[in-house]
């Protein structure tokens, strides 16, 4: 093999090993909707009857109002309210 094609096969390995890394980094975790565990204003979206989107939840820890935490987490999260919930809680 002569310089010419070893140089041009690290230049290829050295492509291949940064696409790969830039399509590792563009894989975002699985989401998933809890209920309960947002403070006030810092809702992701709806927070039920009379609000309209992120940031509108009036209390913390508000039943209805939900916030994207990784997959899996939700039930796990304790809040002075209780545990997350992946349903909205009574208010």
């Amino acid at each position: 093999m002569n310089r010419n094609n070893t140089a041009a096969a690290a230049l290829a390995a050295v492509f291949a090993l940064s696409a790969g890394a830039a399509m590792a980094a563009d894989k975002k975790p699985e989401m998933e909707k809890c209920y309960g565990v947002s403070k006030a204003a810092q809702n992701d979206c709806k927070a039920g009857a009379g609000t309209s989107c992120a940031g509108t939840s009036k209390v913390d820890y508000q039943g209805d109002a939900w916030k994207h935490v990784a997959k899996g987490t939700c039930t796990t999260i304790k809040t002075p309210k209780g545990m997350g919930s992946l349903t909205p809680k009574a208010m």
